[in-house]
């Protein structure tokens, strides 16, 4: 898959096409992932508060899922798990951030306690099972089941119509004419992520290694930011609108199913190695940027424009922190 390095004006240019079209091609098909998905499964007469909690909810980690599962299994175990790591924070910091910085939002209680521990669960979990210096394929499993516990409280809650019901960004037509239209979007998302993955991973990687950054470092920034676009202009878009009970449930939502979904399916196909100073340096932001979140999201139950400028504060500082 992989070109040589850029080693001129012209590789250059071409890696920057790679890497903004990758970007672009993850976006649409991560839209139309979510709305055709959507579409089938209430044709096919499963509840709309359901698909909201579970369909949805899973289908916005479809670019990270494509994007790890190619880099890890194509390049390096750095790329799949720095990719979530990068991901989840700049999710706290660059997305709630941001959407904060556009509109001040209340806090729904049902968010924080319902699915609140459950982010910090996923992110304390990833940091015990990587201690020992490696996820296996058990790790993996033991993801899953969390996974599948988590999907079924949210199944439990919105049979008890406890939950949101689909966004508004899902437009559910009448009848089943649109089936067959909806399965070949579908299909066509699917080759949309996959040339988006392809071209982000050969995009970067070629690009910043040229200039001497490591895989590593590649996917906490540029990766992340790339697969976390979605969540980015969902959540400001939500924001702008007043609707603060989608922006932060996207955000939470989005890390519990990027590390229990994305980590756990990528241990059980490829076992990661964790780097030294992963467990030293990045889990411990993790930690820091989910606790912090929680803190910032519970005092007064409301994220306004200062929280909003400590949280982007806060991920640029990361990021400069990555800097050689």
């Amino acid at each position: 898959m992989a070109l040589p390095l850029a080693t001129g004006a012209s590789w250059s240019l071409l890696d920057v096409g790679y890497l903004v079209g990758g970007i672009l091609f993850l976006y649409v098909g991560a839209e139309l992932l979510v709305n055709s998905a959507s579409k089938l499964a209430i044709e096919f007469g499963i509840n709309p508060a359901t698909v909201g909690v579970t369909i949805v909810a899973f289908a916005t980690t479809a670019p990270e899922l494509f994007v790890s599962l190619i880099g890890s299994v194509g390049i390096s175990d750095n790329i799949g798990l720095g990719n979530i790591l990068g991901s989840n924070i700049a999710n706290i910091g660059l997305v709630l951030g941001a959407s904060a910085l556009v509109q001040p939002m209340s806090v729904d209680r049902a968010v924080l306690v319902k699915h609140g521990p459950f982010m910090f669960a996923a992110a304390a979990l990833l940091v015990v099972l990587g201690l020992d210096g490696s996820l296996s394929a058990l790790d993996g499993g033991a993801l899953l089941v969390l996974l599948a516990l988590f999907t079924g409280y949210l199944l439990y809650n919105a049979r008890q119509g406890d939950d949101v019901a689909v966004t508004e960004d899902v437009d559910v037509e009448d009848g089943g004419s649109t089936t067959l239209r909806d399965v070949a979007v579908l299909v066509g998302a699917g080759v949309f992520l996959l040339a988006g993955s392809m071209g982000l991973l050969e995009g970067s990687t070629n690009l910043l290694r040229a200039y001497g950054f490591g895989d590593l470092f590649i996917a906490l920034t540029v990766i992340a930011f790339g697969t976390s676009l979605p969540e980015l202009a969902t959540s400001v878009v939500s924001s702008f609108r007043g609707e603060a009970e989608f922006s932060i449930g996207n955000v939470v939502g989005s890390n519990i199913y990027n590390v229990l979904a994305v980590i756990g399916i990528l241990a059980v196909v490829n076992p990661l190695a964790v780097e030294t100073d992963v467990r030293s340096f990045h889990f411990p932001i993790l930690i820091g940027f989910t606790v912090g979140a929680l803190a910032l999201m519970a005092a007064n139950r409301r994220v306004g424009r200062v929280k909003g400028v400590v949280l982007l504060g806060c991920y640029a500082g990361f990021v400069y922190a990555l800097f050689p």
